[in-house]
C-alpha cells in the first residue's frame, strides 16, 4: 500500500475518503495537518485510525463528520460528497458531551426530538431500546453527575445510535477511563456491533484498542498526517484485550509508526 492509502471497491464503499488534505493557518504561519488522504470504509465495517498526538487523526475525523471542510480532496458518504454535517454521521466525542441539566432519559430522548417523522410513542420506544442495549435501563432517572464515567460514556453511545445514524464516529470516547472500565467497554461496544453492524471510525493514539476493536486499522505518520500502514486484523471476535494474538498485531503497528518518528521543528512550515 502506498502512503495514501488503498482505495478497494469504491463503489460499493459506504465511506470514501479521497486525497484529503488539511492545514490550519496561526500566527506562527501555515501548518499541515494532514493528507493526502485516502481511504475507503466498507459497510458494517468498523475501521480505526491509530497514531501518535497531532498526526491530524481528529481532524480527519472532523473532515468526515463534515465539521471541518479539506483544503484539497473529498469526502463521499454514500456517493455524495460531504459539504456539512449530516444525521446520518453521528460524532461520539472523548468529552461526552451529555446535557448536565436533562438526566440520562433525557439525554436519549434529545436528539430523537430532531428526528422528523417520528411519533411520541416511537421516540420513547426507541429510547427505551438503546438504554437496554448498553444495559442502562435501571438508570433512566438518574442525574448526569451522579453517574460513573463508563456510565456517562454508555448514555453518550446510546444518545448517538437512537436516531440510527449509518455512520458512527468515534474520537478517543475510552480515553479518560481507567483501564478496568475501558475493557468492559470494549466487550461491550463489539456485542453491540455484532448486533447492529454500525459503519464506524474509530480514532485512538492506543495501538491494542485499535486492534481488539478494528476490522482494519489504519497506522497514521505524525504531522502531516498520512496513512503508512494498513491491517486486517483477523482475530475471531469477541475479541479480549490481553489476547495474545492482539499481542502480535499490536506489535507489528507499533513497528510501522516507529518507523516515522516525529519531524524536527524545522520541518513545519
Amino acid at each position: 500500500m502506498n502512503d495514501t492509502g488503498s482505495m478497494p471497491s469504491v463503489a460499493a464503499a459506504k465511506l470514501v475518503v479521497e486525497g484529503v488534505s488539511k492545514r490550519f493557518l496561526t500566527r506562527g504561519g501555515a501548518i499541515e495537518a494532514l493528507g493526502p488522504v485516502s481511504f475507503t470504509v466498507q459497510d458494517g465495517e468498523m475501521v480505526c485510525l491509530v497514531g501518535p498526538s497531532g498526526c491530524g487523526k481528529s481532524t480527519l475525523l472532523n473532515l468526515v463528520a463534515g465539521l471541518e471542510i479539506p483544503e484539497q480532496g473529498q469526502v463521499m458518504s454514500d456517493g455524495r460528497t460531504v459539504t456539512g454535517p449530516g444525521p446520518e454521521r453521528m460524532v461520539l466525542f472523548q468529552d461526552h458531551g451529555l446535557f448536565p441539566w436533562l438526566n440520562v432519559w433525557g439525554n436519549v430522548l434529545f436528539g430523537l426530538r430532531l428526528k422528523p417523522g417520528l411519533s411520541e410513542r416511537e421516540r420513547i420506544e426507541i429510547a427505551e431500546q438503546v438504554l437496554r442495549l448498553v444495559g442502562l435501563e435501571r438508570f433512566r432517572k438518574a442525574n448526569i453527575h451522579e453517574l460513573s464515567g463508563g456510565m456517562k460514556q454508555r448514555v453518550a453511545l446510546a444518545r448517538a445510535l437512537a436516531p440510527n445514524p449509518k455512520v458512527l464516529l468515534m474520537d478517543e470516547p475510552f480515553a479518560s477511563l481507567d483501564a478496568l472500565t475501558r475493557e468492559h467497554l470494549y466487550e461491550d461496544l463489539q456485542n453491540i456491533f455484532a448486533q447492529h453492524r454500525k459503519t464506524v471510525v474509530f480514532v485512538t493514539h492506543n495501538v491494542r484498542e485499535a486492534a481488539c476493536l478494528g476490522d482494519r486499522v489504519l497506522a497514521f505518520s505524525p504531522r502531516p498526517g498520512r496513512i503508512i500502514g494498513e491491517f486486517t486484523i483477523d482475530c475471531p471476535r469477541p475479541r479480549v484485550f490481553n489476547d495474545i494474538q492482539l499481542a502480535r498485531v499490536s506489535g507489528e503497528i507499533t513497528r510501522a509508526l516507529q518507523c516515522h518518528p516525529e519531524p524536527s521543528p524545522e520541518g513545519v512550515s
